[in-house]
């Protein structure tokens, strides 16, 4: 951080520092709420549109990471020198319409392309949210700030397998409901239309965010930082970078490649309706999941704060150490609560490693630099993490076993590989953090 540091008193004050986190993972929340109703839906748009396993992967992943590839180094440019919170509140409405949209579709295409909108609206999320962050907490809180954010994560994901699990027992998924201004569609595309209305009222609840002011610009200001510089930054410490980035992009892999397919496994291995597993394994995502992003993250501010060698990734490391036996023992366990158990202790890890990796990123990276460190981040993690987990799976079950019926081993199989690899990553990428903290602290500037 800079040689010299803000004064304490000097940084917003605490009540309006978490009020503004908590927005802000109000809007992640929603983001995930939107994008894990696809999960739940995986069957019933199956039947409807007559596709494969492969072509939910693409919808699940590629769809969502088309656009928000091509985008999200432009805005995260523009987070770094324009209004943060403006671009976040733009995002939401955005995503939501986008969502809204998903719901109307009456083709297989279509509703790919409406996939891809919500995508590039929520490019403009991540990279802003973690910068307005990193201006609002101290460096020592930070973490414990990105693991509150993250709980949206879970509590979207909780919310979008609850909410239309609960929807589809009140309306089940093939049936036809009229609905005004669109006509007629089936239950599972109601969840889509209905999902779409919060965006409206969020997008206006993130204008009461005070965008904070940048710190640590030094003596250029807020001008914008030239790709070559950014690059020679990124460059000279590539081994804390693309270690942390790609150990966390295999979690990913592996969260996702789980996550698009948890509902699939329990309906098509032990027969639960969509509403059993929506509410089921939406209440585990929400206990577990949110429980985990929170304490992970508070650890991670714990160890850091006392000066602790291994500082923001000492949680991931233990988050990354446990989710090996848990990703790969769950889909092969014969008893569905069991299998749900094991899900449960997934969900409080993967949580658990979030704020700490994502506070490393940022306090080895100056603030002119920041946005665009988390939009590489995300893009990073949305290629490798986003669109291989889901297709890897699906690949397995559609060339591999040619059986949809196999889909435990394949999600197996998919663990095993990538989640060793995402360990050793990590203690890569964490000595390089070590080197890189020791011999150029001054990120700030």
């Amino acid at each position: 951080m800079s040689a010299h540091p803000v004064p304490a008193d000097a940084w917003p004050a605490r009540r309006t520092a978490w009020t503004a986190a908590i927005i802000l993972m109000l809007a992640n929340t929603l983001a995930f709420v939107d994008r894990q109703a696809l999960a739940l839906l995986v069957e019933p748009i199956k039947r409807d549109f007559g596709v494969s396993d492969t072509s939910m992967s693409l919808l699940y992943g590629l769809s969502f990471t088309l656009f928000y590839v091509l985008l999200g180094i432009p805005i995260a440019r523009l987070a770094d020198r324009a209004n943060r919170r403006n671009i976040v509140a733009a995002s939401v409405l955005a995503w939501s319409a986008a969502t809204a949209l998903c719901g109307a579709a009456r083709s297989f295409p279509l509703l790919f392309a409406a996939r891809i909108g919500v995508g590039a609206g929520e490019a403009g999320l991540g990279p802003a949210a973690y910068s307005i962050l990193s201006d609002y907490f101290a460096p020592k809180r930070l973490a414990a700030a990105i693991g509150v954010y993250q709980m949206g994560t879970y509590l979207g994901g909780a919310l979008a397998l609850v909410l239309g699990g609960l929807m589809a027992a009140a309306i089940p998924t093939d049936s036809v409901v009229t609905v005004p201004l669109v006509g007629a569609v089936k239950g599972w595309q109601l969840v889509f239309l209905a999902l779409g209305i919060p965006g409206l009222l969020l997008g206006l609840l993130m204008l009461t965010i005070r965008e904070p002011v940048r710190r640590g610009l030094g003596q250029h200001g807020a001008q914008v930082v030239p790709l070559s510089q950014f690059f020679a930054h990124v460059l000279a410490r590539r081994r804390a970078y693309l270690g942390i980035g790609i150990g966390f992009a295999l979690m990913i892999l592996v969260g996702n490649g789980t996550g698009a397919w948890i509902p699939a496994f329990f309906q098509r291995r032990f027969e639960w309706s969509t509403a059993e597993i929506g509410v089921r394994y939406g209440t585990v995502v929400f206990l577990f999941g949110t429980t985990g992003a929170f304490v992970g993250g508070h650890f991670a501010s714990w160890l850091s704060a006392r000066g602790h060698p291994r500082g923001n990734l000492g949680a991931a490391l233990l988050g990354f150490s446990a989710l090996i036996p848990l990703t790969i023992a769950f889909p092969l366990v014969p008893n569905p609560w069991v299998a749900l158990a094991l899900i449960a202790g997934m969900n409080f890890f993967a949580g658990f490693n979030f704020g700490g990796g994502l506070a490393a990123l940022q306090e080895m990276t100056p603030n002119r630099m920041r946005a665009l460190v988390a939009s590489a981040y995300m893009l990073l993690i949305n290629l490798i993490g986003g669109t291989l987990g889901p297709m890897a799976v699906a690949l397995l079950t559609d060339r591999w076993f040619a059986d949809p019926q196999r889909l435990p081993e394949a999600i197996s199989i998919t663990c095993a590989i990538a989640s060793p690899l995402a360990l050793l990553c990590l203690m890569i990428g964490m000595a390089g953090h070590r080197a890189t903290m020791a011999t150029a602290p001054d990120t700030a500037a």
